[in-house]
């Protein structure tokens, strides 16, 4: 239950585009054909399986407080965490350049269409920012890593895919002059998020109590009620009034 519910959360209420807007470059630039957005996509979802647990494993036994304990106790107080975006953007530099190999191995086409952005994967902040979320959240083990990689992928290849088709289609629309091109592109992303952000209900079930909605709205019920008392007695002596 717990990987379904890390799975979804990541796909839809905390997507990487939508909810935080990482990796907007690529997201703006790849996503005006569909082929080229689901290579894309593709690399980013392999790039994020392999590289969260990976700075997973090298948060837990180097970089933490603590996390050298293993090595004898005279390395349990070392505490290397200021190494963490080095060795990240490493490892990501390192899985990035393994994919540009076996893309251009096997996908010439694509390797072509995808240009400078396939090595840019590097430095695109959704790949670096999957794994500081790792680091922030504590996430528990291997596999809740692997699961938080995968399903991040997931959600910023479902991102660039959906723009992608939305683009293809509008293509042909008449969209106002000044809003052609990322105007509109801008626009939709927006609609999107906003129907990502329903998403967080489920998780929830819709009914979890909020104190400070129920005091306001106790205490518009009270004034109702007063203003209700108060016009009947107004009321009462218009007509009192009336027969005398």
């Amino acid at each position: 239950m717990e990987h379904l519910e890390l799975f979804f959360k990541s796909v839809f209420v905390d997507n990487m585009v939508f909810a935080y807007f990482l990796g907007m470059c690529s997201y703006l630039a790849v996503s005006k054909k569909v082929s080229t957005a689901v290579g894309l996509g593709a690399a980013v979802i392999f790039v994020l399986t392999v590289t969260v647990p990976l700075n997973w494993l090298l948060d837990q036994y180097i970089l933490r407080e603590g996390a050298l304990a293993w090595l004898g106790a005279d390395y349990a107080d070392y505490d290397l965490s200021f190494l963490s975006f080095i060795l990240f953007i490493a490892t990501i530099a390192t899985m990035v350049q393994l994919v540009e190999i076996i893309v251009e191995k096997f996908s010439p086409s694509l390797y072509n269409s995808l240009g400078i952005f396939l090595p840019l994967i590097a430095v695109n902040c959704a790949i670096l920012g999957g794994s500081l979320f790792m680091q922030s959240r504590d996430i528990e083990s291997f596999t809740l890593a692997l699961n938080y990689g995968f399903s991040s992928g997931i959600g910023w290849f479902l991102a660039i895919v959906a723009i992608a088709a939305i683009r293809e289609k509008i293509r042909y629309s008449n969209v106002p002059a000044p809003l052609r091109g990322l105007g509109i592109t801008f626009i939709i992303t927006g609609l999107m998020a906003i129907g990502f952000m329903s998403f967080g209900g489920m998780l929830t079930g819709g009914d979890e109590e909020n104190p400070a909605l129920d005091g306001q709205s106790s205490n518009v019920g009270m004034q109702m009620e007063q203003n209700n008392e108060t016009m009947t007695s107004a009321k009462i002596v218009e007509v009192s009034e009336i027969t005398e």
